[in-house]
């Protein structure tokens, strides 16, 4: 059998590699080995980083909406807000909310404060927390006996 060379193929091949990691500096655009090396922790940090990047989206959301806030009222917050909408079951994105709170700082204030009217204070305070229908909460309402 013949030897073939497989010059070609292999040419190809770094090449297309080579295209991608062409603006790396030093060896790691020039030596084939430490190009695949390259290539593979580059495609691992875009991966990861995809997901990363979601995180510090939503985080950054938070802390504006969070920021516009606490301008207004020093006692409310962005915990608060939330869980007042999901009694609410208004389901309004944070990435909106934050840019509401950063374009038009009148409108997150109304909102929260709309909010704020139609949910009870002390619900949105916390302070209506274990209110059960247990025989001892009954006791002391004076339903009981």
């Amino acid at each position: 059998m013949t030897r073939t060379k497989r010059g070609y193929p292999a040419r190809r091949r770094r090449t297309k590699v080579r295209s991608f990691v062409s603006g790396f500096q030093g060896a790691h655009s020039k030596l084939t080995r430490t190009i695949s090396q390259q290539e593979i922790r580059a495609l691992d940090s875009a991966h990861r980083d995809r997901d990363r990047k979601k995180r510090d989206f939503r985080r950054l959301w938070i802390t504006r909406i969070n920021a516009a806030l606490r301008e207004e009222r020093v006692s409310y917050s962005y915990s608060r807000l939330i869980n007042d909408l999901y009694k609410k079951q208004l389901f309004l994105n944070r990435k909106i909310l934050a840019q509401i709170a950063i374009a038009n700082k009148n409108s997150i204030d109304i909102i929260s404060n709309e909010i704020v009217k139609r949910v009870d204070w002390k619900e949105s305070a916390g302070m209506n927390k274990n209110k059960r229908s247990s025989p001892e909460n009954k006791l002391r309402e004076g339903r009981i006996g």
